[in-house]
């Protein structure tokens, strides 16, 4: 089968995914196309598995000090550029589209009647799910921005809605930890701040990942450029991640048994939605803004979470294979049998 593939490349988050989509997908046989926008073709990193992939434009969002920028986006976008991309994307030659809320891919899709499978978790969001700080702007965007004619949404809790477990690498986990080892990734949020509201914890060694890294000036904490194998290697021997409320990297978090202290991005209605989904279930914890004393009461936490998700890409990939019968709850429910959800010491 010939498959395009459109992939969200603002978040490392939509990528990491489709690289575990595309192992899947390689190894039944599938021909794939794969195309990235939001960002720039050489802000991309660790993309061999992709191929020879195409970049566009698409859109993004403007964010500052951890907060979406409204305004700043509108005036920073090319709709022209972007109808353009649409209209100049031919995908008649392939069998299958798929987006991981990717807007060109899903609006061409849409524009030459080809009918498109959305993967992600903001699919999620057409389900009774926990849902927070939304508002007409963000219903408006979460609707529209990568429409889909079926759309998998994925969380990390079925909420007795049709929909299925993060698609995460499911690596081996560690043997032990690093104690007082911490994994820190806001990428949205001024480095300087963070390393500010973290340079007191003397006892604690931070490994501080950023796409534009400072200098931190202080032994307990190292600011570090992106690398996926660098950043994997840390996160999976850390006790715990300090990081925005982006799905991916708290599915594996959550995989892997790390525990978590979530900052969702102000006005960004699936961030804020998913804090509040990790308080709910209880698997996280959550602060609105850099705060000295609940960082240091989440750091005297003793226990995390650990949940053993199956092989999701795997689930999708036969799914696929089998001619994408109706995805209904029956189907769901027989997958979330498989999830188990623990309770451990660090």
């Amino acid at each position: 089968m010939k498959i395009f593939y459109g992939v969200q490349g603002t978040g490392n988050g939509h990528i990491t995914r489709a690289r575990i989509m595309a192992k899947e997908l390689y190894a039944d046989g599938h021909e794939i196309q794969f195309q990235f926008t939001g960002r720039a073709e050489d802000q991309y990193f660790d993309m061999e598995i992709f191929n020879d992939f195409q970049c566009r434009e698409g859109l993004t969002f403007n964010t500052l000090n951890g907060k979406v920028n409204y305004l700043k986006t509108a005036l920073q976008s090319s709709p022209l550029r972007l109808i353009k991309d649409i209209k100049s994307l031919d995908l008649s030659g392939y069998d299958l589209i798929i987006s991981d809320f990717e807007p060109v891919t899903a609006w061409a899709a849409k524009k030459q009647n080809k009918p498109v499978l959305g993967i992600g978790h903001q699919y999620a969001f057409n389900h009774d799910i926990p849902r927070a700080g939304s508002d007409p702007i963000a219903d408006l965007v979460m609707k529209n921005f990568a429409p889909a004619n079926i759309g998998i949404g994925l969380h990390w809790h079925h909420f007795g809605q049709p929909i299925l477990p993060p698609i995460i690498a499911r690596p081996d986990r560690a043997k032990q930890t690093t104690k007082n080892k911490i994994v820190v990734y806001l990428p949205f949020e001024d480095q300087h701040e963070v390393i500010k509201y973290l340079n007191s914890f003397k006892d604690f060694q931070f490994h501080l990942y950023s796409p534009n890294p400072v200098e931190s000036g202080y032994e307990n904490i190292r600011c570090i450029p992106l690398s996926r194998d660098g950043f994997q290697k840390d996160l999976h021997d850390c006790e715990g991640v300090i990081s925005n409320a982006g799905f991916e990297l708290a599915s594996e978090a959550l995989y892997l048994g790390k525990k978590i202290l979530a900052k969702p991005l102000h006005a960004q209605m699936e961030q804020i939605s998913n804090a509040a989904a990790l308080k709910q279930l209880g698997y996280g914890h959550t602060i609105k803004d850099m705060d000295s004393a609940a960082i240091e009461a989440w750091l005297q936490i003793p226990e995390a979470t650990r949940i053993n998700y199956p092989n999701s890409a795997r689930i999708l990939a036969d799914w696929i294979k089998d001619g994408m019968p109706a995805m209904d709850k029956a189907f769901t429910e027989k997958v979330w049998q498989a999830v188990d959800v623990l309770k451990i010491e660090i």
